[in-house]
């Protein structure tokens, strides 16, 4: 016990010390910043603060004209359009750049993910950033009903009709607080406008304040590459950080201006009895998609299936609030955590992939048979794909690796003892040969397979149904060996394999 706490302090003082250790209380800020946090993406964050303050901007110069009723506030947001100089271009830059915080927010979110900026002693400054992320969505849902056109008043009201299966308590006052009924009142839409310039603007510059001053303490997380002395030299935030911060901001707001121009946004119809009746199915804004894309699964349609998908739903909040306390290995390398790099990499690819999905199929019920084809090749082919990469990828590093460091007499024993490395040449070409017949059986075996599988459970056992699922099996079991055929020949070319198999080394020619 003594070498863990070797001053004696009792529970509450290493209480107290472990906080502060990770709220850095005791630490000044605007400290100077390392040479290696010079580069765009240590600010991807520092980003996202800005399109917030191009949304304040924005935003407050467009409550100069908007009246917030359900009779006057389409009439007030199609003024500004079409009288107010310079209008639909306002408009269009509060939009996209609402558009333009979510997505740095959540590169933001991955980038930290990938570099394991969570770890140790950061983890409260990722909980208070996951936060930060849920009150960005929240200036979106929010803002969506407040020009009030049928898209928005539609997309909100699939938005409060998931508060369906929460238990009846919650969802009352939920709804009562938000004045909620299917945005038709004055009294929803003004609780939502002051939610959205109030209430979010308030706990986000909190949480900003709280994550800025941990920030200030930990300093931005050191690469895990050996660093010049160069890039160990700290600089000072002012003016040299600062300016390099106006650079990037300047390039954005840029980008922003350039893109409004060339891409003005162009008001809905107002939401009216007629307008509803010919409109496109309802359907939540993009960065909502994927979840209500869920949703439309045939398998969490109905009062039972829905809890269920958005327990699912929830579930993934959870496991990202609570990441920094599940992946507490102190190795942050890429090479060194495959599986987490590889879950991190299908979370964004399913999420690109239900999103897209979901703008292409509005209104449409998703077959289970669909669903299970789609998002499950797409993990397979993620999954496939990473391995090979990764494996080539530490192949070249351990050759550079060992080329670069000294070899001890045992790695040398080792060395003897394993096989040669083969030619790059050779190594691409059977790789590629090998993994493009996995890609392409994989994929048609799963298709047909669950096919199969579906016509089985809703049509009864037929020869046909039979036939093609004991096909699409026999098509996966050579899928299975092709993939333990590719990883024995990536790990024969890195010179780890002890037991040499000559069945699977065809067209292998070791170097001499």
């Amino acid at each position: 016990m003594s070498g863990e706490n070797p001053e004696g302090d009792g529970p509450g003082v290493r209480f107290i010390k472990w906080l502060d250790s990770r709220l850095g209380l005791n630490y000044p800020v605007l400290r100077p910043v390392p040479q290696y946090s010079i580069n765009p993406f240590y600010w991807i964050g520092a980003l996202t603060v800005v399109a917030f303050v191009v949304q304040a901007v924005t935003g407050i110069l467009l409550l100069i004209w908007y009246v917030p009723s359900t009779a006057s506030a389409y009439a007030s947001t199609a003024f500004v359009f079409s009288d107010v100089i310079y209008g639909r271009f306002l408009e269009t830059v509060h939009l996209y750049g609402a558009y333009a915080m979510i997505f740095l927010a959540v590169m933001h979110m991955m980038r930290n993910y990938f570099v394991s900026s969570h770890k140790k002693p950061r983890e409260l400054m990722w909980v208070v950033g996951m936060l930060m992320g849920l009150v960005t969505l929240g200036f979106g849902f929010t803002g969506y009903l407040l020009p009030y056109t049928v898209v928005g008043v539609d997309a909100t009201n699939v938005g409060l009709g998931l508060l369906g299966p929460l238990p009846p308590m919650l969802q009352s006052l939920i709804k009562d607080l938000l004045g909620a009924t299917n945005g038709l009142n004055t009294t929803e839409m003004v609780r939502l406008y002051d939610i959205h310039i109030v209430l979010l603007p308030a706990v986000l510059l909190l949480l900003l304040f709280g994550k800025m001053y941990m920030f200030e303490s930990h300093g931005a997380a050191a690469p895990e590459v050996p660093l010049t002395e160069k890039q160990k030299k700290v600089i000072p935030f002012f003016p040299d950080a600062t300016v390099y911060l106006l650079e990037l901001s300047a390039l954005f707001g840029a980008a922003l201006l350039l893109i409004a121009a060339a891409f003005p946004y162009t008001l809905p119809p107002e939401y009216t009895l007629s307008n509803v009746l010919s409109a496109a199915p309802p359907q939540p804004d993009w960065y909502f998609l994927w979840m209500y894309q869920i949703l439309k699964i045939q398998a969490f349609a109905g009062s039972t299936g829905e809890p269920i998908a958005l327990t699912l739903i929830t579930l993934v909040f959870v496991a990202l609030f609570v990441l920094p306390f599940i992946d507490r290995g102190g190795e942050r390398r890429l090479a060194s955590r495959p599986k987490w790099v590889l879950l991190g990499i299908i979370f964004i690819v399913e999420v690109a992939v239900l999103t897209y999905w979901g703008k292409v199929t509005p209104g449409q019920t998703i077959s289970d048979e669909s669903a299970a084809i789609i998002l499950g090749g797409t993990a397979l082919l993620v999954a496939v794909v990473f391995v090979a990469v990764y494996r080539i990828m530490f192949w070249r590093l351990t050759r550079k690796l060992s080329g670069a460091v000294q070899p001890t007499a045992a790695s040398q024993r080792a060395q003897i003892s394993s096989a040669p490395i083969v030619s790059m040449q050779q190594a691409q070409i059977w790789t590629a040969a090998i993994f493009t017949g996995l890609l392409v059986g994989g994929a048609l075996s799963t298709s047909v397979l669950i096919t199969a599988v579906g016509r089985l459970l809703t049509q009864g056992i037929t020869d046909m149904a039979l036939l093609h699922m004991v096909v699409s099996m026999a098509g996966l079991g050579i899928v299975l060996l092709g993939t333990i055929y590719l990883i024995y020949r990536l790990d024969l070319a890195n010179g780890t394999i002890q037991t040499r198999i000559p069945a699977l080394e065809v067209g292998w020619t070791d170097e001499k």
